[in-house]
């Protein structure tokens, strides 16, 4: 196990750990209104497939800045909610926002969901929106967050169809690419796409012990602004790594046809596009 700070990791997520709590996280933090706003349609249906009971104990798995943590919490009211996140950033949010919203009965802990020391039977309920893709070792993960449920418990998890079925990522970073020819995301490694396969995933989850996995595809709209300017902005400070190796003329170019992009969007609600997600869900015997 490697340190970081005072987080431990498992050493293959070093790098998402990097990431996570430091620039990546503290910007997730500073939009944290947005983000949970875009998701929102596929939120709903996560939380309507976890079904927590009152008395449930649940874990979050990946919480950034805690709208599940605190959804679960307020549906076991006489129960727990834990989450838990590489992003020091996020947590430190995620503990201020239930605590203005009056939540007591959830905490968050800064941990690596592979290696962390979860007591073992402790929780009905494991839940995850869009965290679980960045594990670099899912197996262990998904074993690891197995002992951590006690019999009969339940996982509900939200992941990224492939790209295909995103239209967010292929026109955004269509437009970013300023006619490179950029390699596809690896299905498998940890990033957006990683857990996209179904085949894949339905073995990982096998082999951690789970059974009764269910795959449910969604496609729901994702917001990314109220206008085509605000848009742009928030884009370009998630995405401006795509930007750094281009020269002058190309990002003139990546700026127009991200905007261009954003504009067709731009719908009385705001710029919307197409997401789709698998909405997967499994239990232990």
């Amino acid at each position: 196990m490697t340190e970081t700070g005072a987080l431990h990791v498992d050493p293959a997520n070093l790098e998402q750990a990097r990431s996570w709590d430091g620039d990546g996280g503290a910007y997730w933090a500073a939009n944290t209104t947005r983000f949970d706003k875009a998701i929102a349609s596929h939120h709903e249906r996560l939380m309507a497939a976890a079904a927590i009971g009152r008395a449930e104990r649940v874990l979050d798995i990946g919480c950034g800045t805690g709208e599940a943590t605190r959804d679960a919490a307020w549906a076991a009211a006489d129960g727990t909610a834990l989450g838990v996140d590489l992003s020091g950033q996020m947590l430190e949010l995620a503990r201020r926002l239930a605590a203005q919203q009056g939540i007591t009965n959830a905490r968050f802990e800064q941990a690596d969901a592979q290696v962390y020391q979860f007591p073992s039977s402790s929780f009905e309920v494991a839940i995850s929106r869009t965290g679980t893709m960045f594990f670099a070792n899912p197996a262990a993960a998904f074993a690891n967050i197995a002992q951590a449920l006690a019999p009969g418990g339940r996982l509900a998890i939200l992941v990224w169809q492939p790209p295909q079925a995103n239209e967010w990522f292929r026109e955004l970073t269509g437009a970013l690419a300023a006619g490179r020819d950029l390699p596809a995301p690896p299905i498998g490694a940890p990033g957006p796409f990683s857990q996209a396969d179904p085949d894949a995933v339905r073995a990982v989850l096998t082999a951690a012990g789970f059974g009764n996995i269910e795959f449910d595809g969604l496609q729901e709209p994702m917001w990314f602004g109220p206008d085509t300017q605000d848009a742009h902005a928030f884009v370009l400070g998630l995405m401006n790594w795509m930007l750094t190796d281009l020269d002058e003329s190309q990002r003139g170019e990546a700026l127009e046809s991200l905007r261009a992009t954003l504009s067709a969007h731009d719908q009385a609600e705001g710029v919307i596009y197409q997401s789709g997600t698998w909405l997967i869900r499994a239990a232990l015997p």
